[in-house]
């Protein structure tokens, strides 16, 4: 006589139930988000290239339009003729100091600020006002204090992406799990291992939404920055073609601004995906 003990069916999940909840997706659900992200912007190029010959411009706007076409080829001649090289290093070093800068000087800052009540005191009326002027107020100051040069670019991009990075870690470290703190100091943990286990950990959707944000500000300040108070970079190009009536030229700037941004863009969400892998899945839309 076997003594063998039977699981109940109920405590035992199907085979489909594990696929739903776990983090097993099929193909298509890994590839939808950005088959729907490419397909809306494949749709929009197609209607942008229409216009001109569906539509009878006047010959005004026809001297200020241009088509996607014609945008692709003005990009790639300035890529084959190299001169999109120099000022679009100039740019980017602009962009990747003053972000790196603001990523050093934002998350530490926000988690001292977060887990020290005297400090938080001190300092949030400071915080406060400055992440409430526009920094377009800054540049006048900016340009007379470091002149033209990167370094200017690098503290008004470094101005616009920090408060983001700041504001977004404090509160996610102000909204930590207090009982999971206390449990971790009831083991003889010290600020470290609270900072460490519990408090980073529960800060990170906060983080991750101050980053998109940063990221969106940084390339904003860039192009504040050359527009206004550069000499070189892919703001002065845009503002001197502009005043030649190059159009295409002007766009292809753009283009370029709004593709560094969605590739920081997706860098960010790469980390985001790496970092919440132990959050439960989420449910199903239908």
């Amino acid at each position: 006589m076997s003594d063998a003990r039977h699981i109940p069916a109920a405590t035992a999940p199907s085979q489909a139930e594990a696929d739903d909840s776990g983090p097993g997706l099929s193909l298509w659900e890994r590839i939808e988000p950005a088959m729907l992200g490419i397909g809306s912007i494949i749709a929009l190029l197609l209607i942008w290239e229409l216009v001109p010959r569906i539509m009878t411009l006047s010959p005004g706007m026809k001297l200020f339009f241009t088509t996607p076409s014609l945008i692709a080829a003005a990009i790639w001649k300035m890529f084959a003729d190299g001169t999109i090289w120099a000022p679009l290093s100039v740019s980017a070093s602009g962009f990747a100091i003053g972000l790196g800068l603001s990523i050093l000087v934002g998350l530490p800052l926000g988690v001292i600020i977060g887990r020290s009540r005297t400090l938080n005191s001190m300092l949030d009326p400071f915080i406060t006002a400055f992440n409430a002027t526009p920094r377009l107020v800054f540049l006048p100051l900016v340009m007379v204090w470091l002149g033209l040069g990167l370094s200017a670019k690098v503290l008004i991009v470094f101005i616009g992406a920090v408060f983001p990075i700041l504001i977004n870690t404090y509160e996610g470290v102000r909204n930590a799990d207090r009982l999971l703190i206390n449990v971790v100091r009831s083991f003889g943990g010290g600020e470290w291992a609270i900072a460490r286990l519990v408090v980073i950990p529960n800060a990170m959707p906060y983080i991750i939404a101050g980053l998109r944000l940063a990221v969106g500000r940084a390339v904003l300040g860039v192009v504040v920055a050359e527009f206004f108070g550069s000499e070189d970079g892919l703001g002065v190009m845009m503002m001197q073609a502009a005043g030649r009536y190059q159009v295409d030229i002007v766009f292809s700037g753009l283009v370029i601004f709004a593709v560094l941004s969605l590739a920081m863009t997706a860098l960010v969400q790469m980390l985001e995906n790496r970092v919440s892998r132990w959050r439960p899945p989420q449910l199903k839309e239908f």
